[in-house]
Order: structure tokens, then C-alpha cells, then sequence
């Protein structure tokens, strides 16, 4: 079994340690954050963005981010990420990179596409993407997750594909995988039951956890418990809890904590969770990470993370209204 590549983070002291930039937002035209319309340039083109993607990894690391998270649907951010690291070969040491396999890209660099990205968790999918996500980041791929398990997803049951990601695990890559929707939990808790050899398949788990969604959180405890690096995203919620978006408890304690953001107090709050390993800003300009950073450092206190716990919607009213959020 390959050493937890997070393991290389370990002794790192710096406030930003425990936080990472995942690329979702910038490898591609389109997204769903709220806001974004306002956050990239009109001209959207590979190289606007690959410039852009650049730009937010250059000040992530400069700040003290280490860990970098992207995935083969995200358009050509594997791509940008792999010429970065080629351009910052003194970074490339120094950072753990995560990817994900078993959504497609299918919006051929538009924003109003009928289908952005089609799922599919088959053997053939995996074998595929494995080798597109190598020809690009090689040998500095160190995570490789499934990406968006939910639990009728055949990759919980496929015995062929287990024994393959047990392969790459063997060969040094660290295999775990992601969730999403309503029923996170539940497809946690069937993916830690999953082995190969009597050997847990997964070492880490990434879901959406945010202070509007907390239904994964005993799951995420469990899988923290049983040896897992637990990766959260979505902390923001897809821009919900940021600037005037955020409820006004979110916004009232930012105010109250010397005028920042109400997404570092958003993110603050996951900081605090005891299972939470990594925590994911999705920052599409250098200025929301400088904000998203600032959670490293935000103090809540009982009443505070009262208040913000009792934001928590029901998981299945959270997922309809994220599945509403338009593409832009």
C-alpha cells in the first residue's frame, strides 16, 4: 500500500496547510457558481483561462497551498495544471495533486451547451480517462478518485473495476473517490464496506459539506475514524455563501470578525470539523482565495457555530436548488 501522499503535508505549519484549490471553476467556460459571469473575462478562451488557472495556482502556492484538485470533466484544467507544474518544477516537489475519473466533458468549450458532462462509472470509462488523465500529469498524479459515487453507482459493486483501482493503488497512486446529491452518506458508508483482497479499496473520500449541507458529516466521521483523508468541497456552496448571498447570520459574525468575508466564516466553519483533513476553495479570481484563505484564521466561538449550524437545509431541498443553478 503507497504512502497517504497527503502524509507529505504533515509537517507543515503554515495557517493554509489544511486547505486546497481545486479547479473546477477555471478549466472550463462554464460553471455554476454564483457570480462567475462577474469573475472570469468576457473572452473565455483556453488561453484566457489557462492564464487565469496560472494565476490562482501561483498565489495558492505562494500563500501556502499545497494540495491541488482537479478532474478529467473539468475541461482542460488537468492540462493547465500539468503545464504549471512543468513551468514550477521548484512547486512540483511540493504539492500533492488529486484528479477524477468518470465524468465526461462534453460541452466542447461552450457555456450553453444542452449537456456539460455525462457520467459514466464503467471499467472502459476508467481505463480510458486513466490514460488521458496520464498522458498530461504522468507520474505527479497522486490521487485518483471516482468521482461523483452516488449509491446506485455501479462503481460500489463492479469487482473487475475494484481490482484495477487496486492495480494503480499498488503501483503507487492513492484511489479514493467523491460524492454528491442527497444520499451522500449512505454512498459513503457503501464505499468504505468495499475491498479487494480483504484490503479497504479507498483511502479518501472528497462530498460536499457546507454550513446549508451537513447531512454527510457522521458519514465523513466514520470514514475519517477508519483511516481515510476526508476532502471537503463545495464549502461555499456554489457561491451561496458568499457576499450578499450568504444568509445574514454568515454575514453578521464576518462583520463582527474585523470585516471579512463571509465565505472565509463558511469556510471556517468545516475548518472546525475534527474529521475534515483538506478543505477545498474553488476561488475563480486571486481575490476570492486571498479571502477563502483567511478561514485558516477566523475563531468561532460556541454561539457563533451555533448560529451557523442551525443554517442547515434538508438534503434533498439543498440538491434541488443546486441542481437549479444555472451554467454561466
Amino acid at each position: 500500500m503507497p504512502a497517504m501522499p497527503f502524509s507529505r503535508l504533515s509537517s507543515a505549519t503554515t495557517p493554509t496547510c489544511r486547505l486546497g484549490l481545486g479547479l473546477a471553476a477555471v478549466g472550463r467556460p462554464g460553471y455554476i457558481n454564483l457570480g462567475r459571469e462577474r469573475d472570469l473575462p468576457a473572452d473565455r478562451t483556453a488561453e484566457a483561462l489557462r492564464a487565469r488557472t496560472h494565476e490562482l495556482l501561483d498565489a495558492a502556492y505562494a500563500q501556502g497551498v499545497r494540495y491541488f484538485d482537479t478532474a478529467r470533466s473539468y475541461g482542460r484544467a488537468e492540462e493547465f495544471l500539468a503545464d504549471w507544474l512543468s513551468a514550477r518544477p521548484d512547486a512540483a516537489d511540493e504539492v500533492v495533486i488529486g484528479s477524477k475519473w468518470g465524468y465526461t466533458y462534453t460541452a466542447d468549450w461552450r457555456t450553453d451547451a444542452e449537456r456539460h458532462e455525462v457520467k459514466d462509472h464503467t471499467l472502459a470509462t476508467y481505463e480510458r480517462q486513466r490514460a488521458e488523465t496520464a498522458a498530461l500529469l504522468g507520474d505527479r498524479l497522486d490521487l485518483y478518485q471516482i468521482h461523483s459515487v452516488t449509491p446506485d453507482s455501479p462503481a460500489l459493486t463492479d469487482k473487475e473495476l475494484h481490482a484495477r483501482l487496486a492495480e494503480a493503488a499498488a503501483e503507487g497512486t492513492v484511489i479514493g473517490f467523491s460524492t454528491s446529491g442527497p444520499a451522500q452518506a449512505e454512498a459513503i458508508r457503501a464505499a468504505l464496506a468495499v475491498t479487494v483482497d480483504g484490503t479497504p479499496l479507498f483511502r479518501t473520500v472528497q462530498s460536499t459539506y457546507n454550513v446549508l449541507e451537513t447531512s454527510a458529516g457522521p458519514a465523513l466521521a466514520e470514514a475519517h475514524d477508519a483511516g481515510l483523508t476526508v476532502i471537503v468541497k463545495e464549502g461555499v456552496a456554489n457561491g451561496r455563501l458568499t457576499g450578499p448571498h450568504a444568509p445574514e447570520p454568515v454575514r453578521d459574525i464576518a462583520a463582527r470578525a474585523g470585516g471579512l468575508g463571509a465565505d472565509a466564516v463558511a469556510l471556517a466553519y468545516v475548518l472546525r470539523q475534527p474529521w475534515a483533513g483538506v478543505v477545498l476553495s474553488g476561488a475563480a479570481t486571486t481575490g476570492q482565495l486571498a479571502s477563502n484563505l483567511h478561514a485558516a484564521v477566523v475563531g468561532l466561538d460556541e454561539e457563533q457555530l451555533t448560529r451557523l449550524a442551525a443554517l442547515a437545509e434538508e438534503p434533498a431541498v439543498y440538491w434541488e436548488r443546486r441542481g437549479q443553478l444555472p451554467w454561466h
